[in-house]
C-alpha cells in the first residue's frame, strides 16, 4: 500500500487540475488601452472608457474600440479623451463621432426610424407570406367535380369488372 494515493484523493486531483485547466481556457477581455492613452483624471478617464465601449471599431466591426488593437480604435480612444478634455458631454462626443463615421461606428444603434424599418421588416415579410398563403389556400377549389359515368361507360365498366 505505499506509494499509491487513496482514490478520493486521486479524484480531488483531478478535478482540481481540469478546473485550472477549464480557467486557463477561459478568455479574458483584452483592453486594448495603451498607458500613454489614460487620462489622469479619474473620472474623465472612466467616462472616455465607458464611452468607447459602446462605439465599434471599424476595422474588427465586432469589438469596441477599448478591446481593439487596430490603428483606427486606437485613434478614436485618443479622439474621446481629446473631446472629453475639451468639455465635451458624452452625448456631445457620440454625436461628434457618429457625424463622422455613420450610425455603423455605435454598437447599440439608436431607436430611429430607420432602424424600426430594419427590424419590422422581416415580421412585415413573414404576415405578407402568410396571406399569400391563407389567399391561396381559400381560393382554390376544394375538390374537383367530376362527371359522372355515360351509360355506355358504365356498361362498359361493368364488362369490365365482370372478367
Amino acid at each position: 500500500m505505499r506509494g499509491r494515493c487513496p482514490a478520493g484523493q486521486r479524484r480531488g486531483v483531478f478535478w482540481l487540475i481540469l478546473t485550472l485547466f477549464l480557467a486557463f481556457l477561459n478568455p479574458l477581455p483584452a483592453f486594448a488601452v495603451n498607458p500613454d492613452e489614460v487620462l489622469s483624471n479619474p473620472a474623465l478617464e472612466q467616462r472616455a472608457r465607458n464611452l468607447s465601449t459602446q462605439l465599434r471599431c471599424m476595422v474588427c466591426q465586432n469589438q469596441s474600440i477599448d478591446d481593439s488593437n487596430a490603428e483606427l480604435a486606437r485613434d478614436l480612444r485618443v479622439l474621446v479623451r481629446e473631446r472629453l478634455t475639451d468639455g465635451d458631454t458624452d452625448d456631445q462626443v457620440i454625436d461628434y463621432v457618429v457625424s463622422r463615421y455613420g450610425e455603423f461606428v455605435l454598437l447599440k444603434p439608436r431607436l430611429s426610424t430607420k432602424t424600426i424599418i430594419l427590424w419590422a421588416t422581416p415580421i412585415i415579410l413573414l404576415l405578407i407570406g402568410a396571406a399569400a398563403i391563407l389567399v391561396f389556400i381559400r381560393t382554390r377549389p376544394s375538390q374537383r367535380v367530376v362527371a359522372a359515368l355515360t351509360a355506355d361507360e358504365q356498361a362498359r365498366l361493368d364488362k369490365l369488372l365482370k372478367k
